[in-house]
């Protein structure tokens, strides 16, 4: 093993790859609906608790800034880790694996993911 092995453990200065960041982007939107789901379960007990249960939890959305963003940032994560789950699960039928064609797929899911979550934003605001 050679000593001059290069070490760079500042992730700010690595360049990554675009199927990288398609791929840490999927793994980030898992986590944000891992912890989301807190918040839509809340909003889901509250809303079959009762009738006023129900009538607060279309108020909180409704009127609410702060529950519309969560709303939009969850709905936004899940859209775009569906369309990267997609991706991945044809990489792994053997489709897209070479380098060009792997680039290809990352643009176009995040392309996509920008799309689906631009129109996600329009349709909660």
């Amino acid at each position: 093993m050679t000593k001059k092995r290069p070490v760079n453990l500042d992730l700010r200065t690595i360049k990554q790859p675009l199927p990288a960041i398609s791929s840490i982007l999927h793994r980030i939107t898992g986590v944000a609906l891992f912890f989301g789901a807190i918040f839509m379960l809340y909003a889901l007990g509250l809303s079959l608790e009762s009738e006023a249960g129900f009538n607060e939890a279309v108020v909180m959305f409704e009127d609410s800034f702060f529950a519309k963003l969560i709303a939009w940032g969850l709905l936004s994560a899940l859209v775009y880790h569906c369309l990267a789950g997609v991706k991945h699960l044809v990489m792994d039928a053997g489709y897209f694996e070479e380098l060009e064609s792997g680039q290809l797929a990352a643009k176009a899911t995040l392309i996509a993911g920008a799309v689906s979550i631009l129109l996600v934003g329009v349709w909660v605001w």
